[in-house]
């Protein structure tokens, strides 16, 4: 009876796998598959975060099974499995449960199930047509003396034909900030050669290290959603957590999002918030107005630079020149100049860019509709005559070529109109500063930014890709301030930048890579702790290569048992000591079965 029961249990298992994963390739289904009242099957591939990347270097897709959650009546799971005890753990409310765990005793019955699915020579399921399937991960509740927390189990194949299963048990310890905890090299590569008869085995280190709370200015942390870290790789491991040679490959991660006050370029972010207001404004008639960047009202800073214009006009350059020079004087010394240098105030602002810098304190349609008015009838007035540059389309531009002839349109400044003129004047002076940098620090050509700056495109497309130019703006300045990127390295990341945004649509969550030597970033990791080191142990070749892994993270590496110790890694460090810096210890082991 036990062993029809288990025939039926892996038919319906393989029959349900084999469902799942041709009903994902069509698309990714909304919510799991239940198999026998408590496992949750989803099929993870594609675009989706894989959960055991960090243990598993295999490709997608692969199957997550774990614990069914209780039915929205209440009915709860664990009623129709009495002889499997809660944990206390989950006896506790939780805000926001996160995913649920089996026992590693119901994970290897399921591991044992796809084996025999995966076995060619059991015949007796009535299963159609053997089909190899993806991987199979089971997140399991740490509750057994080895803290298990995840099984897997993958095919091995030869050719099209699948010989056997591999199957990984990763067990995870901590957090701790006793060292003495750690393995000893010489004992885990022991111990890997007795576990899989071995005579030579061969070592990989890999460590990440955080940059940008190193590098960052007054010693802050940076809030902001964003980070820059190394991945650096090497063969021929020496000791556990040793810091790796220069010899090492390296690879920069670069996840920035603007916004961050402290950024070089934070003016310029204001700058394009107005603009991203105008033109919700434009779509649906309504301005949400930013806070002012200047302290004056807008309305006074136009009147102001119109008055010092008509004195200009007059003759009279003294009393506004001087105003003009001691603010410069202020803004110089009130900005490091090593950035400033990186990015500053174009010198060529004409008319409308220097209006733009003056009404990009509006708080108010009213405001804005004040400051229009005093520049047309001054305009009307002849009492200035700006200059503009050539190409502009913008209608403030076809008011001022106008008035050169003493003959202007009549304005009526209502509905949108005020708005378009300002946005207008705004996305033009804003493509010039995004086209300045670039073109200026030699990283990139007009023609290359062409796609960025196209007048071709409808308006909001425009300042979506105005919002790109910026975001790529955010990641170069921060390579050069922080991690002193000199030309060599930031010209192949804005490559590598322009491209993906050529391709996609904004997302200041993507990670940029950039291969680096390791000796560019070194002193900001050197004498660091690092986010994530562990070390490969390996033996075999081909589909008979097996390994042991073990690491240490200073992050929860598994969100489904991290919940169980949500009071303890609060902090990362201890005392408030960075010596005494809490880490999780994970280890993975695999092992083989072939099938006869």
């Amino acid at each position: 009876m036990a062993a029809e029961r288990r025939r039926r249990a892996a038919s319906a298992l393989g029959e349900l796998l084999r469902r799942i994963y041709e009903e994902g390739r069509e698309s990714v289904p909304d919510c799991p598959y239940l198999y026998e009242t408590d496992v949750e099957i989803c099929l993870v591939g594609g675009s989706c975060k894989s959960p055991v990347e960090r243990f598993w270097s295999g490709s997608s897709p692969m199957y997550i099974l774990q614990k069914a959650t209780p039915s929205k009546e209440g009915d709860s799971m664990e009623e129709s499995k009495p002889d499997e005890a809660l944990l206390p753990s989950e006896l506790l409310p939780k805000e926001s449960p996160g995913p649920a765990a089996l026992s590693v005793g119901r994970a290897k019955q399921l591991v044992s199930l796809y084996a025999m699915v995966q076995n060619p020579n059991v015949t007796h399921l009535g299963i159609r047509d053997l089909v190899v399937l993806p991987p199979l991960w089971i997140r399991c509740d740490g509750s057994d003396p080895e803290h298990t927390c995840w099984v897997g189990a993958e095919p091995l194949r030869a050719g099209k034909k699948i010989t056997g299963i591999t199957i990984y048990m990763v067990s995870c310890d901590g957090p701790t900030a006793d060292k003495t905890c750690f393995a000893n090299l010489e004992e885990l590569k022991m111990e890997h050669k007795r576990r899989h008869h071995s005579s030579v085995v061969t070592t990989k280190g890999f460590a990440q290290y955080e940059l940008i709370q190193v590098a960052a200015m007054e010693d802050t942390i940076v809030e902001s959603g964003g980070n820059i870290y190394v991945d650096i790789t090497w063969n021929i491991v020496d000791k556990i957590l040793e810091t790796p040679p220069l010899i090492s490959a390296a690879t920069l991660n670069i996840a920035l999002e603007s916004g961050d006050p402290r950024s070089p370029v934070y003016q310029v972010y204001r700058e394009l918030q107005l603009l991203l207001a105008l033109a919700e404004g434009l779509k649906t008639g309504v301005t949400e107005w930013p806070e002012p960047l200047e302290s004056e009202s807008a309305v006074e800073l136009v009147q102001q630079f119109l008055t010092d214009l008509k004195k200009k006009l007059d003759g009279d350059c003294g009393s506004g020149s001087k105003d003009e020079t001691e603010k410069i004087k202020c803004d110089t010394a009130a900005v490091d100049s090593y950035i400033k240098s990186i990015f500053s105030e174009r010198g060529d602002l004409d008319f409308a860019e220097q209006l733009w810098c003056k009404m990009r304190s509006v708080s108010s349609y009213q405001e804005l509709i004040d400051c229009f008015t005093r520049v047309i009838k001054s305009l009307e007035r002849g009492e200035i005559q700006p200059w503009i540059h050539q190409g502009s389309s913008s209608f403030l531009r076809k008011l001022i070529q106008q008035s050169y002839h003493g003959r202007m349109e009549v304005v009526s400044l209502s509905g949108i109109t005020p708005i378009q003129m300002l946005f207008e004047i705004g996305l033009d002076k804003l493509k010039k500063d995004y086209v300045s940098f670039f073109i200026g620090q030699e990283l990139a050509t007009l023609t290359y930014l062409d796609y960025f700056t196209s007048t071709s495109v409808d308006l909001q497309e425009q300042v979506h890709r105005v919002q790109k130019l910026h975001h790529m703006l955010e990641i170069m300045v921060n390579c050069r301030v922080l991690l002193q990127f000199r030309h060599e390295n930031l010209f192949p990341l804005t490559q590598i930048c322009m491209k993906y945004y050529k391709e996609n649509p904004l997302n200041e969550k993507h990670v940029f890579q950039l291969p680096i030597r390791p000796a560019l970033v070194k002193k900001f990791y050197q004498n660091e702790h690092p986010e994530l080191w562990k070390v490969e142990i390996s033996s075999g070749h081909g589909a008979k290569e097996v390994k042991t892994m073990w690491q240490v993270s200073a992050n929860p590496p598994v969100e489904h048992v991290a919940s169980n110790h949500s009071g303890l890694f609060s902090d990362s460090t201890v005392n408030g000591s960075p010596e005494e810096r809490l880490y999780f210890i994970t280890v993975t082991k695999c092992s083989q079965v072939h099938f006869s």
